[in-house]
């Protein structure tokens, strides 16, 4: 590759990780809200399905993201975006605390209790977000390779559905479980909402297959990839 296309491929990287930061970032502020679509009138224990956290738009996004960095940049950039997502989440829990210890003034038209109310929980969200999503998508990205050797870099919708499949129930488990531990969501919801937001992340990740197979195509296209060639960073 010239040093011209090394550069383009950065800043590519670099746009990809401002979409998976800000994807995580924004999934963690926005979860205490749930919405409801019954594209089939089903309840699984007592939960409409689905029944689901505005929480989980977002979050196929970055799974998309990191299989198509793991696709094209390799193990090692995908890992690198995943801490960056953390510490990300992190800094954004400091500024919550931090502004919701500041009085807010009679005029504010968002007062103390509104910004508690709407805020308060994040401190948690995160934290649990953190712990679940630092493992889920740990356990994407080894799955993920382990299948592109497997299969020595061909069917690309195998490891794209399996790992995100693996990782998306580890993922909802987990934090569904901290959740409910800390009393945010009651326990009697808790098995109808895992099965619901499984199913709706598996939905997801089938629909996101050809987005995966476009960008890898255009990136191939773009950089004269062959099959496995992964693109070095400078």
């Amino acid at each position: 590759m010239t040093l011209k296309d090394k550069l383009a491929a950065q800043k590519i990287y670099l746009f990809l990780a401002a979409l998976f930061i800000t994807s995580l970032v924004v999934s963690n502020l926005i979860f205490q809200k749930f919405f409801y679509w019954y594209p089939f009138n089903v309840e699984i224990f007592g939960v409409k399905l689905f029944e689901i956290s505005v929480g989980i738009l977002p979050y196929p996004i970055t799974f998309l993201i990191t299989d198509l960095i793991s696709e094209i940049y390799g193990k090692k950039r995908a890992n690198q975006v995943v801490i960056a997502g953390i510490f990300a989440s992190v800094f954004s829990l400091l500024i919550i605390l931090v502004s919701s210890y500041m009085p807010a003034t009679s005029w504010s038209y968002v007062d103390d209790e509104t910004f508690s109310n709407v805020f308060g929980n994040s401190a948690i969200a995160v934290f649990a977000s953190m712990i679940t999503y630092l493992f889920a998508q740990f356990v994407d990205i080894q799955i993920y390779h382990f299948w592109k050797r497997l299969t020595k870099g061909k069917h690309l919708w195998l490891r794209n559905n399996f790992s995100t499949w693996c990782s998306q129930f580890v993922d909802t488990f987990t934090i569904l479980t901290l959740l409910s531990a800390f009393g945010i969501i009651p326990w009697e919801n808790f098995k109808g909402l895992l099965l619901s937001g499984f199913l709706f992340k598996v939905l997801v990740a089938a629909l996101d297959t050809p987005f995966l197979y476009l960008g890898v195509f255009l990136f191939r296209k773009r950089f004269n990839l062959k099959v496995n060639d992964e693109i070095q960073l400078l």
